[in-house]
């Protein structure tokens, strides 16, 4: 087993101490960063994905693969120019106004930010306001809406709205999920995609960023 399989391995176990402890030894060896993010990190978040899909692996599991790269990531970060790693565009996400449920919009954040985006995470009770402002001001290609309560959907339709008056819309592609939302009510609204799980989030920004 080369390092880089242990590390993609330790990534994929969720265990933080031996990611953090083999990515530093490969930093002590002089190992190209971008070749421990490539061949390890990315690859250990790339053997969860297909096993989430599959109802192999759960959410807290997935979370703790998440962390255990954040932990190399964190390590790496000093070391790399932004320009070094290539970008596949900016997120904007946040669960919107009136609603607290952060544990799904976190996951998404995570693995977002392990394919390869650069996320701008609002948090929970965002106001239409605070999404056109940080519309504005980090110009992304997505942004990403999360509800639970059934109650605080319609703020959804709100910010969409809000991004046309503001002559957002057309440049910005909008997602939204969450528990009680459907294809249907995404297309009801007008947002450019509904995803029902955090891989089904990468994938649906990966065909929208381009």
């Amino acid at each position: 087993m080369s390092d880089f399989t242990k590390l993609a391995e330790a990534v994929f176990r969720g265990d933080f101490g031996s990611a953090g402890q083999i990515t530093k030894e490969f930093i002590d060896n002089g190992t190209d960063p971008l070749a421990i993010i490539n061949q390890g990190l990315i690859a250990g978040m790339d053997i969860v994905a297909p096993k989430f899909k599959a109802g192999e692996m759960f959410v807290p599991e997935v979370m703790m693969a998440a962390r255990a790269m954040a932990v190399g990531m964190e390590l790496l970060k000093p070391l790399i120019n932004d320009v070094d790693i290539p970008s596949k565009g900016t997120v904007i996400i946040g669960t919107v106004a009136g609603d607290l449920h952060d544990i799904g919009k976190n996951l998404v954040a995570m693995i977002l930010e392990s394919g390869g985006f650069k996320v701008i995470d609002l948090g929970v009770d965002v106001s239409t306001d605070k999404f056109v402002e940080a519309a504005k001001e980090y110009n992304p290609q997505v942004i990403g809406m999360s509800a639970l309560l059934t109650t605080t959907m319609i703020a959804m339709k709100d910010t969409i709205d809000a991004l046309k008056e503001a002559g957002l819309r057309e440049n910005i592609k909008v997602i939204v999920g969450g528990a009680p939302l459907s294809q249907d009510f995404a297309n009801q609204i007008g947002a450019d995609g509904y995803a029902s799980d955090a891989m089904s989030a990468k994938e649906l920004c990966e065909k929208l960023a381009v």
